[in-house]
């Protein structure tokens, strides 16, 4: 059974986490474990969501110098990760390092191009140039360091699977009108169509007053 599904535990309270792994089921989805919960919890929320026996996608985002990226994922390379992010504008060489420095594990690097919140406007004021275009530049970094595989929208998915190098994951799925802080969405169905490896689904299914149903009903959608 192919695990496509990624839900997105971003909450800062134990019990709160509990409860939603307490419905959700690791046989059809991975858990992805974002700054609000691990900034809150710590190493325990991994050990937690790691022994409910579901795969895990640390998603820290890393963005800084070098050489404390790599001090970084050295502190969590040895927790039970299979997937974690870097930002791509954080460049090459802290790309390079990163890599380095999961060597020797399972952990795969993937390299978030631009954030899902961000619209054309936004990429304009920020990098001078539609979201688009802004993409592609990351993607060819991207290529140069030879990272895993690319966190993109599902709008940019096209570009992403074109180039037939990187594994891709997708936050921005919503399956259905959900009115919260993402710009570019689209549903699981269509994402996957497009070729998404893994997608990223949060609220819809976390804040459901059906979470078990909720999550059915994504997996059986992508079938």
């Amino acid at each position: 059974m192919k695990k496509s599904i990624i839900v997105a535990l971003d909450e800062s309270n134990m019990d709160s986490c509990k409860n939603i792994l307490d419905q959700l089921n690791n046989k059809l989805c991975l858990v992805k474990i974002g700054s609000v919960a691990f900034t809150s919890l710590g190493h325990k929320i991994i050990d937690e969501v790691s022994d409910r026996g579901f795969e895990i996608f640390l998603d820290l985002k890393f963005n800084d110098i070098p050489n404390t990226v790599s001090k970084s994922i050295f502190g969590i390379r040895n927790l039970p990760i299979k997937m974690l992010t870097v930002h791509i504008s954080g460049g090459k060489e802290m790309l390079d390092i990163s890599m380095e420095a999961v060597k020797g594990t399972n952990i795969k690097i993937f390299g978030v191009s631009v954030l899902t919140s961000l619209n054309n406007k936004d990429t304009n004021t920020i990098f001078k140039r539609d979201t688009d275009k802004q993409v592609l530049s990351m993607l060819e970094l991207a290529e140069e360091a030879m990272i895993d595989g690319i966190v993109c929208s599902p709008h940019e998915l096209e570009i992403v699977v074109g180039r037939k190098k990187f594994q891709t994951i997708t936050p921005g799925i919503r399956p259905y009108e959900f009115n919260d802080d993402q710009s570019r969405v689209m549903t699981p169905k269509e994402a996957i169509s497009l070729g998404a490896d893994f997608i990223v689904i949060g609220r819809p299914i976390t804040k459901s007053n059906d979470i078990p149903k909720a999550l059915e009903q994504v997996y059986q959608s992508i079938l």
